[in-house]
């Protein structure tokens, strides 16, 4: 079971108000990635949820696995078939949840908070803690946490070649704060520069 990671919730509430009151940029996607450094043979691959799962092969579910699937088909593996066995097993696993709200016009006033996905229920569940408030008067906004964590293992053994967290929050109602958008956001994010620099937490805009 990977490890939560936290948002840095102030910085990215400052990158989400910055500009005008009412336009909102979009905020970075923080990558951590580990593997051994060694080669990965570009083979077939089956999409599967974590075991354990509260929302096992639903519709939000697909979304995210076929977001997976289409940056893993970039990089040269096929994804398998239930007549077609493969060498190696893509574990996806995502949540999302409230990070607090925006309220518009500026000027932001943040107060003390936090949070990270710690506890809850992976593949769906929220568990998420924490929040802050941003700002005063005009219409509220919600801010909205998604992470997607995926891990490559070779079927043969059950052994982890791979694993990958992309981490990012949006504000709800706006251009790109799609499940679909961010699903694709994100799995592009994870598989840039596939494998990746191990152990070291990057930043995508």
């Amino acid at each position: 079971m990977p490890k939560p990671i936290r948002f840095a919730v102030a910085a990215v509430a400052a990158t989400l108000l910055a500009g005008c009151a009412t336009t909102y940029r979009t905020a970075p996607v923080d990558v951590t990635r580990y593997h051994l450094g060694q080669p990965m043979e570009r083979t077939t691959v089956a999409i599967e949820p974590l075991t354990g799962a509260d929302i096992v092969m639903g519709p939000e579910f697909q979304v995210y696995a076929d977001a997976v699937g289409a940056e893993l088909a970039r990089l040269g593996y096929v994804r398998s078939t239930s007549a077609m066995p493969s060498a190696y097993i893509g574990v996806v696993s995502f949540r999302r949840g409230p990070r607090g709200t925006i309220q518009e016009p500026s000027p932001v006033s943040i107060g003390l908070g936090g949070g990270s996905f710690s506890g809850g229920r992976r593949g769906g569940g929220v568990g998420l803690s924490g929040g802050l408030n941003f700002g005063l008067g005009g219409k509220t906004r919600n801010v909205v946490g998604t992470e997607l964590w995926v891990q490559l293992r070779r079927r043969a053994d059950n052994s982890t070649i791979w694993e990958g967290r992309a981490i990012t929050e949006t504000v709800s109602g706006t251009k790109g704060s799609d499940p679909r958008d961010q699903a694709v956001r994100l799995s592009r994010a994870l598989f840039r520069d596939f494998p990746g620099e191990s152990g070291v937490t990057t930043t995508v805009k």
